[in-house]
């Protein structure tokens, strides 16, 4: 479950560095969901992405950590940094690199976020669990959709399925726990509300949450670059859409 924290409140003490194997590294930033953790994540996030070291050859960012992937025989490569230095294990290599590049990080600001707006088309049968969140909450399905649709979202990170991304900041207010019978196959660009939080499946899968909308926008196009709409540290602005609008997108889009 996400602890969306709006008041930044972090716990962050310094972060900790985990073997993965012979060619990864864990960076661990906190212990609970946090925006202070999700800042220190997006730093070294955006620096990799500027700056891959010799050798590296993937970043993970989620929602307390980094992990690192890197080709240990390159890393292995590189020239000493000082005469009659003796040669350390790759892990050892990034590690210390990765702790000197902390510490300069540690004040630097993020870029601003960007702000993705989705357009949904609620209930109907693009919708079909619209009025039981209603009824859950003692809402109208009115008040469900602006209560979705006022809210502020924070893609803390990406996984479960190509493009699906993790948002925090739903209103506790339309809250609405699982399914106790999941579906075998859910659409793509089904909007969910699963407890607390939301989201959108970008493919077709199998999932529990309650369906309350659809989105005519393609959030995973495989042949696009980059193929996710969304990326870790986006803000996320739902907004209504009626039904003869979801239509015409999905035909202007053929």
């Amino acid at each position: 479950m996400v602890n969306h924290n709006p008041n930044g409140a972090g716990t962050w003490s310094g972060p900790q560095i985990h073997l993965l194997g012979d060619s990864g590294l864990v960076i661990k930033f906190g212990e609970s969901i946090e925006l202070e953790t999700h800042k220190r994540i997006r730093q070294l996030s955006e620096y990799l992405e500027h700056h891959p070291f010799t050798g590296m050859t993937e970043y993970v960012p989620a929602f307390t950590t980094v992990t690192i992937y890197y080709d240990p025989w390159k890393v292995a490569a590189e020239p000493a940094s000082a005469d009659g230095e003796v040669r350390r294990p790759p892990f050892e290599i990034v590690k210390a690199a990765v702790l000197n590049l902390l510490l300069e990080l540690k004040d630097t600001e993020t870029a601003p976020p960007d702000t993705v707006r989705i357009p949904v088309c609620y209930g109907g049968d693009l919708g079909p669990d619209l009025q039981e969140v209603a009824a859950t909450n003692g809402l109208t399905e009115e008040e469900v959709i602006s209560f979705h649709c006022s809210g502020e979202y924070l893609v803390y990170m990406l996984g479960f399925a190509p493009g699906f991304a993790y948002l925090g900041g739903m209103s506790s207010r339309i809250a609405t726990p699982r399914r106790q019978t999941p579906r075998l196959a859910i659409p793509a660009g089904t909007v969910g509300i699963a407890g607390e939080q939301t989201g959108v499946y970008p493919i077709e899968t199998p999932g529990g949450w309650q369906l309350i909308g659809k989105t005519p926008i393609r959030l995973f196009v495989p042949e696009r670059t980059p193929p996710t709409v969304l990326k870790a540290g986006d803000l996320v602005r739902f907004y209504p859409i009626s039904r003869k609008e979801f239509d015409e997108w999905e035909e202007s889009s053929l």
